[in-house]
């Protein structure tokens, strides 16, 4: 294990600080020393060196090396990024998830009852079999003319060992095209193509095929966060973002964003960062902060 481990890493220290392409297909590499705020998609995410913490809604997850988690639908999230020690950064890699894949690994999957899906986002260990099917599918990079074919089925092999663990059946949920998550997944897709824009709940409880009361219930219970803070977590990420690269001020980037009020932008933004808009841009535009790369990541865009 030490050893796969360490081959890992060495690979994924070629990442750059935001997750990278590796050229396989939903396969991404991040090697990062400072804040994790990004929208996160559905997927599967391994830590190798390191330790993350993520704010999710009025949840704060801490992640550790060789562990994993799975994100189960689109969510906004705020953290930090713990590096191991100097000259060690962050490391991570990442699996964004298709249904579809995981549905053909159930078909003929044999289990012997049900069991609930684990609510939020816990996280697992990852045994020596998850490494090793990790491993070979990151040396996979180096040989794009072997990729093609055996990199779909290292994936499944991933997927399937995800499937054995205690995750299992979080990983079962996010298959089933009627399950919960299906359902709650229109909506986050829903909110965040249209975020600028007010809304009303009733037509997304209709949207799910539920009514307004499961609807919040299921939505908070798998984003960790009403309706509403999941559309202003949104903005206020996307807000942050384009203060650091884009040249408006900071009134005119809260209007973009969807506020109707610059000063409920101000206090909204400094509950959820810390400091007002414009301290906080400076702070990350300072050339020591730029060379450091603290500047605030995203894994998807809005």
């Amino acid at each position: 294990m030490n050893q796969a481990m360490d081959e890992l890493r060495s690979i994924v220290m070629r990442a750059q600080n935001k997750w990278t392409d590796t050229g396989l297909a939903r396969v991404a590499m991040v090697r990062a020393e400072a804040c994790a705020n990004q929208v996160y998609q559905p997927m599967l995410h391994l830590v190798l060196q390191g330790s993350k913490t993520l704010s999710i809604g009025d949840q704060v997850l801490e992640y550790r090396p060789l562990t994993y988690f799975l994100v189960p639908v689109d969510v906004p999230a705020t953290g930090e990024i713990y590096p191991s020690g100097p000259g060690e950064p962050y490391l991570a890699l990442s699996l964004t998830l298709d249904p579809d894949i995981i549905a053909t690994l159930l078909v003929d999957e044999v289990r012997t009852g049900e069991q609930p899906a684990p609510k939020g986002f816990p996280a697992a260990t990852a045994p020596v079999e998850l490494i090793d099917a990790w491993l070979r599918m990151m040396r996979l990079i180096d040989r794009p003319n072997e990729a093609a074919v055996l990199a779909p089925m290292v994936e499944r092999e991933i997927l399937f060992r995800v499937l054995q663990g205690p995750l299992g059946p979080m990983l079962r949920e996010i298959a089933r095209p009627d399950g919960r998550l299906a359902q709650i997944r229109r909506a986050t897709l829903w909110i965040r193509e249209h975020y600028t824009e007010p809304f009303r709940v009733e037509p997304l409880a209709a949207l799910t095929d539920m009514s307004v009361a499961t609807f919040y219930r299921h939505f908070k219970a798998i984003t960790g966060m009403t309706p509403i803070q999941y559309q202003k977590r949104l903005r206020l990420l996307r807000a942050r973002w384009l203060l650091l690269f884009d040249p408006r001020d900071a009134a005119s980037i809260a209007f973009s964003v969807g506020y109707e009020s610059a000063s409920q932008f101000s206090r909204e933004y400094a509950r959820l960062f810390g400091m007002p808009p414009v301290r906080d841009a400076a702070r990350f535009k300072s050339p020591m902060a730029m060379t450091a790369g603290n500047a605030p990541t995203h894994q998807a865009g809005l």
